[in-house]
């Protein structure tokens, strides 16, 4: 018996036509191929070029390094005077050392101590020259240089105000004719040597050198703190301390500002105002959250202290007249935070700042009792008289 398989002729179009599909897929594999040599040979030479620029910033790198670890001048024989204060930080020995041209960078003689853990830098006056290499340097600070000759001790209190400093400086003319009440004040008015501070201290002064209609551009950023001043030490150097001590505080904050989305200058210029309104730390914590909390509804602060301020001078009761100056700094009239710091704020305050405490109860309105140190807070202008008239016994016989 045969069996019949059915056999399909196929027309000269459709073989044609098949033909040319299996043409059609051998040339798209062909292109795909093609392709995928391309996009291999661009992969390779774009990871060829990223490795090329990683290795010559590496060797740059390397350059800076090494050459920074070198002596500035091997030749110099100048001395050059540099004085570590008691309790200088690393960084603030550094940032005198590459001002002085002692060392080329600040920024890796404060890495190369950190590698090597070195912590032992003694205070004293040393004679330096730029024909020594880091090493050398680092060797003589540790060693110790001759004991300073004190001219005395500056006090910065918290809430002191820059006149306030010149008032104070002015006791140490007698031991240190360079430090005078009118040099430093001349000197807080010196726009290029804000300049040159805003440089070495960006974090810390950027907000302050675009801030508009201020009194005095470092109000608020010479830091409280008791500062042993030398015989030969001058109202510059004494202020770069102030300021690096700032600054080194700062840096456990910079952080949060930012993620906040606050300025340093915002933070510096509430907790100048919590510092003199507040004495516990939390009645501090929820003045700043009233404050926040009125700047938020768009509400001047109406803080004595931005009118005292304004008004240079210091009362227990303001008139209207007063809180009515015309003024930036007066922020009865004005709404936000006004030009910029009103003194100098604690750590304290700062951090009161940062973490307000009872913003949840919307608190607008606190009074405190002169007597006690007792503060009441209010959500609305009628508990707020009410709180006021409570307190308006103690406070009559406070003004006495």
């Amino acid at each position: 018996m045969q069996i019949s398989v059915p056999v399909t002729v196929l027309t000269l179009e459709e073989a044609t036509f098949l033909d040319r599909r299996s043409s059609d897929r051998q040339d798209k594999r062909r292109q795909r191929s093609s392709e995928k040599k391309v996009a291999n040979k661009i992969v390779a030479w774009v990871i060829g070029i990223v490795l090329a620029v990683l290795v010559i910033v590496g060797l740059m790198g390397y350059r800076y390094v090494r050459s920074a670890l070198e002596p500035v001048d091997p030749n110099g024989k100048t001395s050059i005077s540099v004085t570590v204060p008691a309790g200088s930080s690393t960084k603030q020995i550094a940032a005198q050392l590459e001002a002085k041209h002692v060392i080329k960078s600040a920024t890796v003689f404060s890495y190369y101590v950190k590698f090597h853990n070195i912590a032992d830098f003694q205070a004293g006056q040393y004679k330096l020259t730029q024909r020594a290499n880091m090493s050398t340097v680092i060797q003589a600070l540790r060693a110790g240089g001759s004991a300073t000759t004190a001219a005395g001790q500056l006090l910065v209190k918290e809430g002191t105000t820059i006149e306030q400093i010149a008032t104070s400086m002015d006791k140490l003319t007698k031991s240190n004719k360079n430090l005078t009440g009118k040099k430093f004040l001349a000197l807080m008015k010196d726009q290029t040597f804000f300049n040159q501070l805003a440089k070495k201290y960006p974090q810390l002064l950027s907000s302050a050198a675009n801030a508009k209609g201020v009194r005095y551009r470092l109000e608020g950023y010479l830091f409280p703190a008791t500062y042993n001043v030398g015989a030969g030490e001058t109202v510059k150097d004494l202020v770069d301390a102030m300021v690096a001590k700032t600054d080194s505080v700062m840096q456990s904050y910079y952080k949060s500002i930012k993620k906040q989305q606050y300025t340093v200058q915002e933070v510096m210029t509430l907790a100048s105002l919590v510092e003199r309104e507040g004495v516990t730390q939390d009645d501090r914590r929820k003045i700043a959250g009233v404050f926040l909390n009125r700047i938020d509804a768009g509400m001047p602060l109406q803080s004595d202290i931005s009118v005292m301020y304004a008004l240079n001078t210091h009362k227990t009761h303001l008139t209207n007249k007063d809180t009515s100056i015309d003024s930036p700094y007066n922020l009865y009239v004005h709404t936000g935070y006004g030009p910029g710091p009103f003194d100098s704020p604690s750590e304290q305050s700062i951090t009161a700042v940062l973490s307000p405490d009872a913003r949840d109860k919307d608190y607008l309105y606190f009074v405190a009792n002169l007597k006690t140190g007792e503060v009441l807070y209010a959500t609305t202008r009628e508990q707020h008289d009410a709180n006021t008239a409570k307190f308006a016994s103690d406070n009559a016989a406070a003004d006495k």
